[in-house]
């Protein structure tokens, strides 16, 4: 598929995009030189359901979301998140987005409850959002068992609670199945399809096609930073097909 031809899709067009790039572009410098981590790459998130973010490992992903969350500085191109510019309007829009980026970090003695609660201080969430979001992950029945006894799955859906405190519009998530176990994996796609049900957003990176297919309603294809294709999940395996992205 070349890269200089991304394929769209022909399902008709969201009358508004949560997120829109355009022509994005970093590169870094290293010993060897320098790298382009992403090179031009345009992408279009509907507002609504769940988006398939997906490349192989080294494709842009990861850096993309970042530049996204304003974490790192593009060298060109534009971010527009929620029709505001991105990094300038940052502040204006940030509590409308909710990411897991990294491995979650709790206190490992304390409860998955209590975690949260010090969270929800943290940012003058009311107390009972914690009862709530706890119960949108599914977590409720085992929220006073300390976070060290939980499984990977189970700390990728506190963590994606942990999130939800401030009821962000937009959640992102990169690669979040990684090292889980297909119980794991199956608790986190249930749970992104349920946020999707509720109206919320989500974009989720991942670099096998067959998981974005389990979850995503759309998706956008990237390799060496650029976009490869885009569009209903439905056309895209009909257009490549297999199932990890190389």
């Amino acid at each position: 598929m070349p890269v200089d031809a991304p394929r769209r899709a022909t399902t008709p067009a969201p009358t508004a995009y949560a997120v829109e790039v355009h022509d994005l572009r970093k590169t870094y410098r290293n010993r060897k030189g320098r790298f382009q981590a992403v090179g031009g790459l345009d992408l279009r998130v509907p507002s609504g359901g769940v988006h398939g973010f997906l490349g192989p490992n080294g494709s842009g992903k990861t850096t993309t979301i970042r530049m996204l969350l304003g974490l790192i500085k593009p060298d060109a191109g534009t971010i527009r998140i929620f029709q505001q510019d991105i990094p300038a309007a940052l502040p204006r829009v940030i509590d409308r987005i909710g990411a897991v980026v990294e491995q979650p970090k709790f206190f490992p003695a304390f409860s998955g409850r209590r975690n949260l609660e010090l969270l929800a201080t943290g940012i003058a969430a009311p107390a009972p959002r914690v009862g709530e979001v706890l119960d949108e992950v599914g977590l409720t029945g085992r929220d006073r068992d300390r976070f060290g006894t939980y499984s990977l799955g189970m700390k990728q859906r506190l963590a994606i609670a942990a999130t939800l405190l401030k009821d962000p519009e937009l959640l992102i998530f990169d690669e979040p199945t990684n090292g889980l176990d297909p119980a794991g994996i199956h608790e986190i796609r249930a749970t992104m399809r349920s946020l999707a049900e509720r109206g919320k957003t989500v974009l989720v990176s991942s670099h096998i096609l067959s998981e974005v297919q389990q979850v995503a309603d759309t998706v956008s294809i990237i390799g060496r930073g650029r976009l490869l294709a885009e569009g209903a999940v439905e056309d895209i395996l009909a257009a490549v097909g297999g199932q990890t992205v190389r």
